[in-house]
Order: structure tokens, then sequence, then C-alpha cells
């Protein structure tokens, strides 16, 4: 397990990733929490799904994202006539070589943008499965690897549901958090007509971090401790979606995997060396709730996924203090969890 030296390549590498923060905030006012969670997904080596209505900033937030890394962008917009090798590539025969030679698509990118989702067929969205999961591509029988750090960043319209085909659960399991943009202040609006009044920031936007640069970063992340009490309150957290009343699907292992790799990113970005319960707490709406189906009652009571996670935050006991005496080999004694409420992100 990567462990890290000491707390200065600590504080180098949150300094790279509070950079690319105040690059994505230059475009993307008024909401800090929804920049921090797709930082959050990145370096946790996970997919984010923006889903939002029209005009709040969905693409924007991604094509941000994407452009304050230095690193291969390529955006995808999902369209009913959309074809899988549009987005996989497909192999062409050579006429001059007498042989076939492939030609990579549109996921052969280390930052990939989807944009609506939605609105292209199932048969089309699978296409996405194995490259989300596995990061490679399999075409007649031979597979490519793709390029890393690799990261898909989805929108969808949860409105406009006519001619659309909603995500199946395997599509939505492979996304490891769900965010919200939502609409801004009245000062983050009037901000807003400021900047974006004239020309777009986002056509100013430069790299201000290299792609190297994000793979120490990840890499660092896999060396944040997770005490044994804080791994047991993510898996009790998890089971209890199964067996909640109001869900009819609870989340799945790969819920309980994403959510603990979320918490690491999550202390990372905080300078902390050990992931805490607030770090998941803090991220389980995000992490589950796209994973949940309620059940018809449910629905019928307008309870939703996010406030049955919220609600099960609050029945879980949180565990009090590890029984470690170090983090990561580092020998240092372990505080107490802080007992404040989590910051919600």
């Amino acid at each position: 397990m990567t462990t890290y030296d000491d707390r200065a390549s600590l504080t180098d590498l949150t300094a790279v990733v509070e950079r690319v923060r105040e690059s994505v905030e230059g475009v993307i006012e008024g909401k800090p929490e929804v920049v921090r969670l797709s930082l959050t997904v990145l370096l946790a080596e996970g997919h984010l799904l923006i889903e939002d209505v029209p005009g709040v900033g969905k693409t924007m937030l991604a094509k941000a994202l994407a452009r304050s890394i230095d690193c291969s962008v390529r955006r995808i917009q999902f369209t009913p006539d959309l074809l899988p090798s549009d987005i996989t590539g497909v192999s062409i025969w050579d006429q001059q070589r007498r042989d076939f030679e492939f030609k990579p698509g549109a996921i052969f990118a280390q930052v990939v943008i989807g944009d609506e989702i939605n609105r292209a067929s199932p048969k089309t969205q699978s296409a996405l499965l194995e490259s989300m999961e596995e990061r490679q591509v399999t075409i007649d029988g031979k597979t490519y690897e793709l390029p890393s750090p690799f990261m898909v960043v989805a929108t969808q319209n949860p409105v406009e549901m006519e001619g659309t085909y909603p995500l199946p659960e395997a599509q939505r399991d492979r996304f490891m958090a769900r965010v919200s943009v939502g609409y801004p202040s009245a000062e983050a609006e009037l901000q807003m007509l400021d900047v974006h009044g004239g020309v777009s920031p986002l056509e100013d936007l430069q790299p201000v971090a290299h792609a190297h640069e994000i793979l120490k970063l990840i890499e660092a992340v896999r060396g944040v401790h997770v005490a044994e009490p804080v791994r047991r309150y993510a898996v009790e957290l998890v089971g209890a979606t199964r067996t909640h009343p109001d869900l009819r699907l609870g989340a799945s292992p790969r819920a309980t995997l994403h959510l603990l790799r979320a918490a690491k990113a999550s202390a990372a970005l905080s300078g902390r060396e050990y992931a805490l319960p607030d770090d998941v707490q803090a991220l389980a709406v995000a992490v589950l709730a796209h994973r949940l189906l309620p059940t018809a009652q449910a629905q019928l009571n307008r309870r939703s996924a996010e406030q049955v996670v919220e609600e099960i935050l609050q029945r879980t006991p949180v565990p009090a203090t590890p029984q470690q005496s170090g983090f990561g080999g580092l020998g240092r004694g372990v505080p107490a969890y802080p007992q404040q409420p989590p910051r919600r992100l």
C-alpha cells in the first residue's frame, strides 16, 4: 500500500488540487461543494453523473474540469442515431495493407464528456459498460487498454423524459456519484452576468495541472488509511439500504467500494492521511442515492432515495474511536472522531 513519505508531500499534492479547484470555480460561480465533489470523484478513479434541469451549467462544469487538466478530452453528444461503434471504435479494411485497421472511437480519451447520455438508445449506452468498469474496450475479440487517468463525466436532464432512454441500473451503478448543480444564489447569478456577459471564461481556460500530476494524486489517495470501524460503518450504511422497507433495490457491493474510495479522496482533499466517518457521511447521499429504487408505495408517499439515505444516516450508529494506533504505518496517534454534524456535499 502506498503511504505518504511526510506531511510536506501531502501539502504539495493538495496544492495541485487547489489550482484545479480555483480554475473550475472561475467558470462555475457559487457552487464550491459541486466542484469539490467532482474533484473527489476524479481522485477516487470514479465516474460522475451530473443530473439537473436545463441551463444550470451541467456541460460547462464537465468542460471546465476537463480543460483544467492537460490531458486528452473528447466530447460525445448522445443522440438517438448514435451507434456503439461511434463510441468504442471500429475495424476498417485497409486495401493497401490488406488487413483490418482499428479506428479508435471517442472513448479513447482521458476525460470523456457524455452530453445528454439518456438521449441515446440502450444499445449505445451499453457501449460504455466495459470501458467504465474495466477501463478497456474489446472490439472483434481484441482488447484495447484505455489511457490513464480515465474518467467519464455524463450529463442528463431528469425533467424532459419524452424521447429519452433512462439509464438502466447497471449503467447508473457504474457512476461513483451523482451531483445536481442546482440554481445559483442571487449574488452568484449577478456575478455570472458580469463574468459570462461578454466572452465565456471557458474559452480562455488554460490547463493548471498535468495528467501525470493527477496520476500522482490518485496514487496518494490510494494510500489514505481507513480504520476498521470506518470500513465497518460504510458496510453497515450500504447494508441498511438492502433491507429498508421503502426500497425495492438496495446498493450493490460496488457501491460500498465506491463509498470507501470517495471517502479516502475526500480525506486527502482535506489534507488528512486517514479517513473519518465524517467523510463517509458527507458522501453517502451522492454515492448511494442514484443506485436505489424506491418501492411503489414510497413513490406514492413522495419518498425519494435521498430521503431514505438521510434516514439511514440518522439511524446508523457512528463509530467512536478506531482501535488502530497509527495511520498508514506512520505511527501517529489516532484522534477521536469529531462529533459535529458532517458537511453535506
